[in-house]
């Protein structure tokens, strides 16, 4: 329960600021309430928080283009921070280089995009 309070005092000030990813923190806060508190659980998911951020991904419906813009960005600029830094090991930026791709791939085209209106029918 503690990780999932943690969790979503990340993600709710992630959700916040542009730049830091709010989705995989609100995923941990969902999964570790699930484990630990129903009532905590049925609390998060009933939330805007939850709803505009988690919800159609959970229910493998997908995610909006500006989601998944953001997450891209995201993860684009962090990871490309640590290849710089990780400059003289290679097998550290071709390792972060493939997890990249791998990220790429995966919301490019493994999860789909569906549009803002349908998303928020549910809110």
């Amino acid at each position: 329960m503690l990780v999932g309070l943690i969790s979503l005092g990340i993600g709710f000030v992630a959700a916040i600021v542009p730049l830091l990813p709010a989705f995989p923190f609100l995923l941990i806060a969902a999964l570790s309430f699930g484990r630990s508190s129903d009532k905590l659980y049925h609390w998060f998911i009933s939330t805007k928080l939850y709803k505009n951020n988690l919800e159609s991904y959970l229910l493998k419906k997908g995610m909006t283009f500006k989601a998944k813009r953001n997450l891209i960005v995201t993860a684009t600029l962090t990871m490309s921070l640590g290849f710089f830094m990780m400059h003289q090991v290679p097998i550290g930026q071709i390792i972060l280089g493939v997890v990249w791709i791998a990220h790429l791939i995966y919301f490019l085209f493994g999860v789909k995009t569906i549009n803002e209106e349908v998303e928020c029918e549910s809110c």
